[in-house]
């Protein structure tokens, strides 16, 4: 395990593309320093229309998405993201499309936190202000943060980066905006957590390294201690089935996830199977 991060969290390559987290300098390392969500961003550091195949722009930061903060020419990055989402998946339900919007997002998160964590045994700082976010882009050119401040590699930081830090006002953005249900998307935060652990164990076991193994069994198990992911659903070993629905199945030619709290789908109105 390397003590220290590289500039560009070279390791996470080795975990597969949806563990890439890329970087750029930060033209300011005081994170207290930056602008808030609603003052004047300073300009953007990352390669512009990088991911997407746009002209020259600025990408927004994860703080603004979450904030609803919108330009003259675009809508906030969240509603964009969540557009395109229902765009590629053909479903119609504003609320289907927000749900697996966030997981993914949910998942890109935990993977470069996790991967870092338990690679490296530190975490980069992922402060919603430090992360600009193409949303239109797909894993792993949506994410691109601004220098790499290490933080320890603990469970607690780990919480407190990405629970605190970004799954709770994502989640309150979507409940106000979409009426997705609290508990449904805490859901998807627990299972995009299990699929991550799931996905460093397996590499893990094929790369003989058992110190990330064990290393990813113990912080994936305090993590799954935290109050807010407790009681999101049942783990044996590294399968997790979750106690709420994503909804996936709602969407045109889908069907159930395998950590789904259904044993097949069910036939209900549009606003049941939400928590």
């Amino acid at each position: 395990m390397d003590s220290d991060l590289d500039p560009g969290l070279a390791a996470l390559h080795a975990l597969g593309g949806f563990f890439v987290l890329r970087t750029v300098p930060d033209p300011d390392p005081d994170v207290n320093a930056n602008p808030a969500p609603d003052a004047n961003p300073a300009p953007d550091p990352a390669p512009a229309g990088v991911g997407s195949g746009a002209g020259p722009r600025r990408l927004p930061t994860l703080a603004e998405g979450y904030a609803g903060v919108a330009s003259d020419a675009s809508p906030d990055p969240l509603t964009s993201r969540v557009t395109i989402v229902g765009e590629r998946l053909g479903t119609r339900e504003p609320r289907v499309a927000a749900s697996i919007a966030q997981q993914g997002l949910a998942a890109r998160l935990w993977s470069a936190a996790l991967g870092c964590a338990v690679l490296y045994g530190r975490l980069p700082d992922l402060d919603p202000r430090l992360l600009r976010w193409d949303a239109l882009a797909a894993a792993p050119d949506d994410l691109w943060l601004t220098g790499t401040r290490p933080l320890p590699g603990d469970a607690a930081t780990l919480a407190g980066t990405v629970v605190h830090g970004h799954l709770e006002p994502l989640t309150a953005a979507l409940r106000a905006r979409y009426g997705v249900a609290t508990g449904l998307l805490w859901g998807n935060a627990a299972s995009a957590l299990a699929a991550t652990a799931r996905e460093l164990s397996r590499w893990a076991r094929v790369h003989g390294r058992t110190d990330v193994a064990a290393r990813t069994r113990v912080l994936a198990g305090e993590l799954f201690a935290h109050p807010l992911l407790d009681g999101t659903g049942a783990r044996t070993g590294t399968a997790f089935r979750r106690r709420s629905c994503c909804l996936y199945y709602r969407v045109p030619g889908g069907g159930l996830c395998g950590d789904c709290c259904f044993t097949r789908p069910p036939r209900s109105s549009p606003g049941a199977a939400s928590g």
